[in-house]
């Protein structure tokens, strides 16, 4: 165990999170305190809620739980940036004063109780901790189903993730500094940080239901953010493109020899619902690839440009663990 007590740093992404936030805070609060009784982490550690944009009270229930709670910080972003990006935005901020971080959704869908293993995980010298889910009966059958072939395909194209593992995860600061060195604007955390390569645990939990409130990420977005993986760490679809094409202009070869055969030996055949049928499918093909293909060349647009991941407009910081704080505006 080290000789100096760590200060940690719970990042909380936060969008549209009223209805749930007092009571999260309450528990994150209760957890935090608990492991500063057991002389496992520092009394400066803090919980960090990131505000992303919210069109509900949520950041007038952070800044009044901040004046309550000496634990209690927040940053606001100027604009709603996304999931991964307020992530990232909390990680960052944190990173400066925090000796680890813990990342989770403001649902407290994941097993807080396990906070206490990735600490001692920690402690013991690892630099980054999973959290992975044991089971996901609280899922759909669909879900799961889903869940399950998304890992088995980006396994398939040679991308590294952790099964079964969203963004419940620990990162010490040599963890945190490399992953500032990483400049996507395709943000997806699961894939980058499996990159980093350090010292790595997993710690198995079981995920709850969501109290109150609705999921930010229904299929529609569940998709998209898929793709953006895929998209992000992986050449493969482009180069299956490429192999069915080659595939079929083999075919067409083929197919034009043996017209060839049937037109020299006096045996043509009329072939219309053959010939309406491939020119649909090689059209649909066609389009498909021109899809895939723009998809990287949007890709391309977006990192190109190097815009900045989020702005933030407001600070909430604590000076000392005493209980002294102050209110920043960027």
């Amino acid at each position: 165990m080290t000789s100096t007590l760590p200060v940690l740093t719970l990042v909380i992404p936060c969008y549209n999170e009223e209805a749930i936030l007092t009571n999260t805070c309450a528990k994150l609060s209760s957890t935090l305190a608990s492991l500063m009784v057991e002389q496992l982490i520092s009394p400066a550690s803090t919980i960090l809620f990131v505000d992303d944009g919210s069109k509900d009270h949520t950041w007038q229930l952070i800044k009044i739980e901040h004046l309550a709670n000496r634990l209690v910080t927040g940053i606001k972003l100027a604009a709603n940036a996304g999931h991964q990006r307020a992530l990232l935005a909390g990680m960052m901020h944190a990173k400066h004063y925090s000796d680890c971080v813990i990342t989770l959704d403001a649902d407290l869908q994941d097993d807080i109780s396990v906070i206490r293993t990735f600490v001692l995980r920690y402690l013991e010298g690892f630099e980054i901790v999973y959290g992975v889910r044991n089971d996901r009966t609280s899922d759909t059958s669909f879900k799961r189903n889903t869940a399950a072939l998304f890992y088995r395909f980006m396994n398939t194209l040679g991308i590294r993730l952790i099964s079964n593992h969203a963004d419940y995860r620990l990162l010490n600061k040599r963890a945190l500094n490399e992953l500032s060195r990483y400049g996507e604007s395709k943000l997806f955390l699961r894939g980058i940080i499996p990159q980093i390569g350090f010292k790595s645990d997993i710690v198995p939990y079981e995920r709850k239901r969501r109290l109150a409130g609705e999921t930010k990420y229904p299929l529609k977005k569940m998709l998209s953010f898929a793709f953006e993986g895929i998209t992000s760490f992986s050449v493969a679809p482009i180069r299956l493109i490429a192999a069915i094409g080659f595939t079929l202009f083999l075919i067409s070869m083929l197919a034009a020899c043996y017209a060839a055969f049937q037109k020299l030996f006096g045996n043509p055949d009329a072939g219309w619902t053959s010939l309406i049928i491939s020119i649909w499918l090689l059209g649909g093909l066609q389009l498909m690839a021109i899809g895939i293909i723009g998809e990287y060349i949007g890709t391309i647009f977006a990192e190109v440009k190097k815009r900045p991941l989020y702005s933030i407009d407001s600070t909430l910081e604590q000076i000392h663990p005493i209980g002294t704080t102050k209110f920043t505006k960027t």
